[in-house]
């Protein structure tokens, strides 16, 4: 049954406060200067009214949703790299899925789609609009209704995507090749030896081997343990935007947060500029794989 089925269901509610701000942030030049595209999907803190007023639990419980403060890392690490930032708190709406991947327990419009087989992820709650946050709790008070959510695929996913896919062809364009870098962060990981950077490339799909091995081969040489698409291979922005038989690869990178966050997993801390200049010196080397050798001697 929906969240909000049933008797309070029926309690009027005041009309939902649409968003102001932007919900990204498009940062570089135009024309495309580098190979390179950064997207940043998870680290949007910005939590507007509507969602406030919808929540069943405190707003900090909606923190381990957030690659806290990656974009900080991204944003220190890119020169002159079109970098693609959501601002908007995943909670919101999560752009790291497809839009038909809706929670019928969430979502009033799911139905819709009458999908006979839910993803994992929709049914552990990580759907397009997550159901659940720090251990496994809902969080929401009422489900969305259909009219809501798309909006908010209107407003926020798919201008998302479009730039995305904008500034690759446009790298394409000028390069012959594109790379997208998804960057994210990750809890720490456990077992004997736990990776500090996992690079996905969905087993091989999204990306010719060259970029990856020089990316995992960046991180190990920076002193880290790196793992390749376990447990994180990469997700619907990758399948989404790569076509690697057109030029346009894609790579998702996981940083363990604790690495560039303080003790509290809040702030920008620890060894912050460690992990900023191993994403830069992956960025460089996915650069230097992409661009032919007539252009670098050009330049």
């Amino acid at each position: 049954m929906p969240i909000g089925a049933g008797p309070l269901s029926r309690v009027p509610l005041r009309p939902s406060i649409r968003p102001v701000t932007p919900s990204f942030d498009r940062i570089g030049p135009a024309p495309a200067a580098s190979p390179v595209v950064l997207s940043v999907p998870h680290a949007g803190r910005d939590y507007p009214d509507a969602l406030i007023e919808r929540l069943r639990v405190p707003l900090t419980q909606l923190r381990p949703l957030e690659d806290r403060h990656v974009d900080a890392v991204a944003l220190a690490a890119r020169r002159d790299e079109v970098a693609i930032v959501a601002r908007r708190a995943r909670a919101w709406i999560d752009l790291n899925r497809s839009e038909r991947d809706r929670d019928p327990r969430v979502d009033l419009g799911a139905a819709r789609f009458g999908a006979p087989h839910l993803s994992t992820r929709v049914r552990g709650g990580l759907g397009l609009i997550p159901r659940r946050a720090a251990a496994g709790t809902d969080i929401w008070a009422r489900a969305w209704s259909a009219d809501e959510v798309t909006k908010r695929i209107d407003d926020d996913h798919r201008p998302y995507h479009a730039a995305v896919a904008d500034a690759l062809q446009a790298a394409r364009a000028r390069f012959g090749t594109a790379i997208l870098l998804d960057v994210h962060s990750m809890p720490s990981l456990t077992g004997p030896a736990p990776a500090q950077f996992v690079i996905g490339d969905r087993f091989g799909r999204t990306a010719a081997a060259r970029f990856v091995a020089r990316a995992e081969a960046c991180v190990a040489r920076a002193g880290f343990a790196v793992a390749l698409n376990t447990p994180y291979a990469g997700g619907h922005i990758l399948e989404r935007h790569a076509d690697p038989g057109r030029g346009i690869h894609a790579v998702q990178l996981e940083i363990d947060r604790a690495l560039y966050l303080d003790a509290a997993l809040d702030r920008v801390g620890g060894r912050f500029a460690a992990v900023v200049d191993v994403l830069q010196g992956v960025i460089d080397a996915l650069t230097d794989e992409a661009l032919p050798d007539q252009l670098l001697a050009a330049e």
